[in-house]
């Protein structure tokens, strides 16, 4: 006798689901986005592998945490805005609770000797991390001399400290979109088939998606303008249009907008302001923050908070160090994600029809590809602040073994991240405690 498709799941058992799901969500995109197909295509058979994967392409197509809001997506397919709420929003809370417990651990313990040789010891990590994601992405992304090309050209923009990071994406996707039409063995189109579920059982057969209409765009353009924007006016009015709480609020609003390819691919963009025009944070408490984000569930541009963090505690204004870093924490990840919601609630009744627009496809690929060059360039960046501390300092020998180490463990062994963090944070450490030059 045929199988049944599953029984449509009760808003309750989602729940459930979502909430687990926010404190298991380890291994960056690729893991997160790996789980949901495993445990909602396969498993639970909540979806088709077609639906997801088109899902899926939509969400790269969109600034932002793509697991987040493929997640977010899939909540609102199945129980309509309340359903994404849910599913968005229980992804990203975990993680910023233990988060925000780290980022106070860091900063009134940063006077001990063992913690600051854990964070030394994740810096060896971190460095290797950003080179295997160079080496992940670009294998996947450079399918194509004209993309090697533009993986070049913004490694060299960025290098010089005259073009900026949004200059470079909108440019590669211009490319993208015009090379397709022209030229579209040099820029083919993006594609994130995966591989169809094992399982020959029917999936849940869903109940017909909302239709697109210029009402609804209004009114969800209206009112997520209206929650995106209010805590961070209201943080204007109360603590003044030139405080570090404000500013962090426009600048990761700003940034929340190009925020394509994940968060490596933003970082660069971040430091350059957050560190170079700000001084919100260094260099060394950016590749620290990068390292407990790595280490908590969740998506990995949760890092933008400990920025927040970072930033309101060292400049706290009338308020105490503490409570401002906590309001630049809440800033920070409010316009992180408070977008992420707009975009997915915005073009989800268009899913179905994103395969008849492969230019758009084509952009993100040349995006892409951009990306490759600007996360080699932050990877260069944290290499070298790491391997030359101070100005004119000595070279770190220590940084320098290790962190080579990390990436031919990674690309090598069947090691993951998280333990060979753990290894790095033991190791730094023993050499805080060495009597060591």
């Amino acid at each position: 006798m045929p199988e049944l498709p599953p029984a449509h799941p009760s808003f309750r058992e989602a729940l459930r689901y979502w909430l687990r799901l926010g404190w298991i969500s380890f291994g960056g995109p690729a893991g997160q986005i790996a789980l949901l197909h495993r445990e909602l295509v396969e498993q639970r058979r909540w979806f088709s592998h077609q639906h997801f994967m088109e899902a899926l392409n939509f969400c790269m197509l969109l600034p932002g945490p793509e697991a987040q809001q493929l997640a977010t997506y899939l909540g609102w397919r199945l129980h309509g805005w309340r359903g994404g709420l849910a599913a968005g929003a229980l992804f990203v809370l975990p993680s910023a609770a233990i988060l925000l417990g780290l980022s106070w651990l860091y900063m009134a313990g940063g006077h001990l000797p063992w913690l600051a040789g854990l964070f030394h010891g994740l810096t060896a990590a971190v460095i290797a991390a950003v080179a295997d994601a160079v080496w992940r992405i670009g294998r996947q992304a450079l399918r194509s001399p004209s993309l090697w090309a533009l993986a070049g050209f913004s490694f060299a923009a960025l290098s010089t400290g005259k073009v900026s990071f949004i200059l470079i994406l909108l440019a590669a996707a211009l490319a993208g979109g015009i090379g397709h039409r022209c030229f579209p063995q040099q820029f083919p189109a993006s594609g994130h088939r995966g591989k169809p579920s094992a399982s020959s059982a029917p999936s849940l057969v869903l109940r017909p998606a909302t239709a697109p209409s210029p009402q609804r765009s209004a009114r969800i353009l209206a009112l997520s303008l209206s929650l995106w924007w209010t805590p961070i006016l209201a943080a204007g009015l109360w603590q003044g249009w030139h405080s570090t709480a404000f500013q962090q609020g426009v600048f990761f609003s700003q940034a929340a907008l190009v925020t394509f390819g994940g968060a490596y691919a933003v970082l660069p963009y971040v430091a350059q302001q957050a560190v170079e025009h700000y001084h919100w944070l260094s260099h060394s408490q950016m590749m620290s923050g990068l390292a407990l984000a790595e280490t908590t569930p969740g998506p990995l541009i949760m890092v933008l908070q400990f920025v927040g963090f970072v930033g309101g505690w060292q400049h706290p204004g009338p308020l105490s160090a503490l409570g401002a870093a906590t309001l630049g924490a809440f800033l920070t990840t409010w316009a992180t994600f408070a977008p992420c919601f707009l975009w997915v609630f915005l073009g989800a009744p268009h899913v179905g029809q994103l395969h008849q627009r492969p230019a758009l496809s084509a952009a993100l690929a040349a995006i892409t590809a951009a990306v490759v060059g600007v996360i080699l360039h932050l990877g260069t960046t944290f290499a070298s602040k790491a391997l030359y501390p101070l100005p004119g300092g000595a070279f770190d020998p220590f940084i320098a073994v290790l962190a080579p180490a990390c990436f031919l463990a990674l690309r090598r062994t069947k090691i993951s991240l998280l333990p060979l963090m753990a290894l790095c944070a033991l190791l730094g450490v023993l050499r805080a405690a060495l009597p060591l030059p």
